[in-house]
């Protein structure tokens, strides 16, 4: 069984699974030994909305899930673009070298890996991160306090890494393509004794590209090796480490002026850029983490884990922007500005719980108590450039070459910024079966966060808060579920006021109600939610201070709207994602605000084989936005992007059973437009090819 059909089957049936291997706990060691760990390397049920094990159709938020066989298919090796299949979500790559993702209109802060929360400062994930580590990507939408301890209602994404298989089994992939792309992956998966009561598994990955950005190159080596196994009849251990190494040359820091001062939108060539030949952006990636798992009486299981993860970047780059708006008939009116950083950052992440089911009033409930703390350090060292060097000066029109401004002589590194913060959370929830039709689900959060560090002056914040969650489903029919939930929001923020201080957190609530219907002998689940949140002293770009940096006011910010979402396999050759999110974005004036953000989206993903005997898969996925647009934050010139479609797709011919040819075709129509309006981005790739070949063994 393959592609998202496969997925969902396996998550309607998950629950038994895990019963199953419950249940045999009291059996034999002899047949613990395979039971217990094969039932852990099934894939598992989402336990990322609220820490439980539910399915998708029982958990009360709208859940969409991009598996590894949906990002093999489509071409997609990297997190950026896995993400565009999903429902609801805009990545928004407003940098050739940072980007944020979006659901419902708020930025993604907060993400999980294997369940367990890491907030993610601004919510900027830099450089691109590969995503052939993972298993799959779940998406949960709307508030996620309850998940990570903070958090606002846009949602959370989960990584699910690959884990060992019980056989033994591995592939390797060779694609090449558009931009002198070259990319070689393999994936292989062992057990390790004889029983298979311990595996291993090792990913890799390389790849090198150029790009149609005018003097732009990455290269990416990714690795990923994990271990588990079985400590006795009891017992499950799991660990792993990751490393991605990502060089950029040419990149851009900032991206393109579309502003003309007369009010106009200047138009330039999809390559045109504003680096310079002297530009890079290096970025350096370790991850470890270890995992154990104690099976206690009954259906209890106790979990400890703990995740690190250490960043580095350096980077040497050039900004180019414009107060006044370009001149429309010269084009000029740029000037430029640059920046020489070193950064280095570590984070910690334990994370203790104990769950299972438990009887009461003549029914069996699940619950699940935690305690975590996480704690980081983030330093940033700066390189004055000479202040005479003509790369403060005026630039020429775009486009210009990248030998136009020379590379300035940089003083010794001195610190920028420190900036440390530690999170602990006492967590709890439970699964109430109120009678066989209706279920609630209650959970609490209590969360204290602190921060110290200097950026522009010596800060020291501690703040707790208590977050309550609620939720509750009823079974209309056997195929027919009806749910509605409740969270508080509660999120630190990284922004300054005018005098550069941290703006206070933003807090609000967030409501869902909804129906899950499965069709098709369940092979169809439909989703349709509805959502209102309501958030407060939310950062808000205001304009610039004196000090010539950006500074944000708290608003408060009002999202409503609804999402539809069909997925599954409505023929046994056919897969399908349809996902449409339609939102309003208000401010206590009722005027809307950030116009930034698509306020209507379409997702549709279909892939399917042609029946017979012929080898052959076809697929197309397309994804359609509403107009947006935003203020230049430094000239105040209104840059618009009307509504686009674009398309992708594929074809995959299965030259012998194991061996498989696919070529890809992105951006069909050949569509241009400006990839983001967040930050006011530059153009997206034109239409690019790539041919892959593959072998499974």
């Amino acid at each position: 069984m393959t592609g998202m059909g496969g997925v969902i089957a396996v998550v309607l049936m998950g629950m038994d699974a895990r019963g199953a291997a419950a249940t045999q706990i009291a059996a034999p060691a002899d047949e613990l030994e395979t039971v217990l760990i094969t039932s852990r390397r099934e894939e598992r049920t989402s336990a990322g909305a609220i820490g439980l094990d539910l399915d998708i159709k029982e958990t009360p938020q709208s859940i969409s899930v991009v598996s590894s066989e949906q990002m093999e298919l489509f071409g997609r090796d990297d997190i950026n673009d896995a993400l565009r299949l999903a429902t609801g979500i805009n990545v928004e790559a407003w940098e050739t070298n940072r980007t944020n993702y979006m659901a419902r209109g708020f930025e993604i802060k907060n993400t999980q890996i294997d369940g367990v929360g890491l907030p993610n400062d601004w919510g900027i994930v830099t450089g691109a991160v590969d995503s052939f580590g993972y298993e799959k990507l779940e998406v949960i939408r709307g508030a996620n306090g309850l998940l990570t301890g903070v958090g606002n209602s846009s949602g959370t994404i989960n990584f699910v890494r690959k884990r060992p298989t019980n056989d033994r089994r591995g592939s390797v992939e060779l694609t090449g393509g558009s931009y002198d792309f070259k990319r070689l992956e393999a994936d292989y998966s062992t057990p390790l004794t004889e029983s298979g009561s311990w595996a291993a598994r090792a990913v890799v990955a390389v790849e090198d590209r150029d790009s149609y950005v005018r003097g732009l190159a990455n290269d990416r080596q990714f690795f990923y090796g994990v271990v588990d196994g079985q400590i006795g009849d009891r017992a499950t251990l799991t660990a792993g480490y990751s490393f991605q190494a990502a060089d950029t040359d040419g990149n851009m820091w900032g991206a393109l002026t579309f502003g003309n001062a007369d009010g106009t939108q200047a138009e330039f060539p999809r390559s045109a850029s504003t680096s310079q030949d002297w530009t890079y952006w290096n970025t350096r990636q370790h991850t470890a983490f270890v995992e154990g798992t104690y099976a206690l009486v009954g259906d209890w299981q106790l979990k400890l884990s703990y995740n690190y993860r250490n960043n580095s970047e350096d980077d040497q780059l050039f900004f180019a922007y414009s107060s006044t708006g370009l001149d429309p008939q010269t084009g000029e009116g740029l000037a430029g500005w640059p920046g020489k950083y070193r950064g280095n950052g570590f984070s910690h992440l334990g994370d203790l719980t104990l769950s299972g089911r438990y009887t009461a009033f003549g029914r069996e409930h699940e619950a699940l108590l935690g305690v975590s703390q996480s704690s980081s350090t983030a330093a940033l060292d700066f390189f004055e450039p000479d202040p005479l060097a003509a790369a403060w000066g005026p630039l020429p029109p775009l486009p210009f070459p990248a030998n136009v401004v020379p590379e300035p002589d940089w003083a010794d590194a001195a610190p920028y910024s420190v900036i440390n913060q530690r999170l602990k959370r006492l967590y709890g929830a439970t699964r109430l079966a109120l009678t066989d039709r209706l279920k609630a689900v209650v959970g609490f959060n209590f969360a204290e966060y602190h921060r110290d560090g200097v950026q522009s002056a010596p800060f020291d914040q501690t703040e707790s808060e208590f977050s309550p969650y609620g939720g509750l489903t009823f079974d209309i029919t056997g195929s027919l579920l009806a749910y509605a939930s409740y969270s508080d929001i509660y999120q630190p923020q990284d922004q300054y006021d005018i005098d550069e201080v941290y703006l206070d957190p933003s807090k609000g609530v967030n409501y869902e109600v909804g129906l899950k219907a499965e069709w098709l002998e369940r092979r169809l689940l439909t989703t349709l939610a509805l959502f209102r949140a309501e958030q407060n002293g939310l950062a808000t770009y205001a304009g610039l201070n004196a000090n010539g940096n950006y500074y944000y006011e708290g608003v408060d910010v009002e999202s409503q709207g609804f999402e539809v979402e069909v997925v599954g396999r409505p023929h046994p050759l056919v897969d399908v994602t349809f996902g449409f999110t339609s939102l309003q974005l208000e401010d206590p004036r009722g005027e809307d605000i950030y116009e930034w953000v698509p306020r209507r989206t379409v997702n549709l993903s279909v892939s399917t084989r042609l029946p017979g005997d012929t080898p052959l898969s076809l697929g197309l996925n397309g994804r359609w936005q509403s107009d947006t647009a935003n203020v230049d934050g430094y000239n105040g010139i209104t840059v618009r992007q009307e509504s686009y479609l674009t398309l992708n797709a594929f074809a995959r011919w299965e030259l012998t059973p194991n061996a498989t040819l696919r070529a890809n075709v992105n951006n069909l129509t050949d569509e241009k437009y400006i990839g983001s309006m967040y930050q006011i981005g530059y153009y997206a790739a034109p239409r690019n090819y790539s041919v892959s070949i593959g072998y499974r063994f």
